[in-house]
């Protein structure tokens, strides 16, 4: 791996700047494997690695621990997202006939159903218990999230917002599945659209500004990833019990398309045009980079949280292994001044 340095602006007050971005000491790379199917659109991990090459028409499975290509599969249509849940894989296609979500059993390795859906898929998510699909939609302005319920097997539909030129950037389900987090971007700017999952209605809206990239959530602590001409890449810290921006991290002049919250919660892995941004999320700094040979397109961490996925516009997927950076960060956020235990007395028996 080499070098990166990323060209900061100057901070302010609230924002937290680094000067100079290096090589993640936690991170280790392991391999890099060649699918040559084209541009990689996306990568989910689970039992199985999963990517969408686009511009092949065609889903690959690699083995997680090898990086062995075990299968690609033709889809019908234009594949781009794809999320996870246990052994289904679910792959937004877009055709000129319709856009659909196809759903993959990973371990036969077949496209087992289809959901044609309308307007265009822009975004993709899976409740906790993979119940849901949620499918993000732009419309002629308007924006609606198409609901899959894979126990059912049936859609129904969600109303966002309107505006003129408005679009789904992000989707993302909180931990709970309790509530839906819908990023949308119009004419006026870029806000957070909450949703209660269980009656489909619209809970509130966070008001951002700059066109929201990604975002990921960590307990009630949304970390939302803009970008703009003034400020470049930066990722907004919202806490959604408030409702407040109460921090943001500037990660200098770039183009953010992706973000990635590993399992512990404890980093950010941010694809940031020729760099993977490795943020932490405790001291909310940027305290390293990952590089491939090629300009990354998105990034994927397993369920144990040991293993980072970077695939690129190459056709390249390259592993690293990651460390967990808990046990390390933990002692520097809690109190440092010495615990009293009260001294403990040998019980006398009780007399009758």
């Amino acid at each position: 791996m080499k070098m990166a340095n990323f060209l900061m602006r100057e901070g302010t007050p609230d924002s937290h700047v680094n000067d100079e971005a290096h090589v993640d000491p936690n991170v280790t790379a392991v391999g890099t494997v060649a699918i040559r199917r084209g541009p990689i659109g996306d990568i989910a991990a689970g039992a199985a690695v999963v990517v969408t090459n686009y511009g092949d028409d065609s889903v690959s499975f690699l083995n997680p621990e090898t990086l062995v290509v075990e299968d690609t599969i033709g889809v019908p249509g234009e594949p781009f997202a794809v999320v996870i849940s246990d052994d289904r894989a679910y792959v937004s296609t877009s055709s000129a006939s319709s856009d659909a979500v196809s759903v993959i059993d990973t371990n036969t390795k077949t496209v087992i159903a289809t959901y044609p859906l309308a307007f265009g898929v822009t975004a993709l998510a899976v409740s906790p218990d993979g119940k849901r699909v949620y499918a993000g939609r732009n419309g002629h302005d308007h924006v609606d999230v198409a609901v899959i319920d894979t126990t059912a097997e049936r859609v129904g539909t969600i109303d966002i917002a309107t505006g003129a030129g408005i679009g789904v950037d992000a989707i993302a389900v909180d931990p709970t599945g309790k509530r839906l987090y819908v990023a949308t971007t119009d004419a006026r700017g870029s806000q957070l659209v909450v949703v209660d999952a269980e009656t489909a209605r619209v809970n509130r809206k966070v008001w951002v500004g700059s066109p929201i990239r990604d975002l990921v959530f960590a307990d009630d602590t949304a970390y939302v990833l803009t970008s703009d001409r003034d400020r470049g890449s930066v990722v907004n810290v919202i806490d959604m019990s408030t409702n407040r921006i109460t921090d943001t991290i500037e990660l200098g002049i770039g183009a953010p398309t992706q973000m990635t919250l590993s399992p512990d919660k404890t980093r950010a892995y941010v694809v940031d045009y020729d760099r993977v941004a490795v943020l932490c999320t405790l001291s909310l700094e940027v305290v390293g980079t990952v590089a491939v040979d090629a300009r990354p397109s998105c990034t994927a961490v397993n369920f144990d949280g040991d293993r980072l996925y970077v695939a690129d516009y190459a056709g390249d997927v390259s592993a690293f292994s990651i460390a967990s950076t808990l046990p390390l960060l933990y002692p520097q956020f809690v109190a440092t001044d010495p615990i009293v235990v009260p001294e403990l007395r040998e019980l006398e028996p009780a007399t009758a």
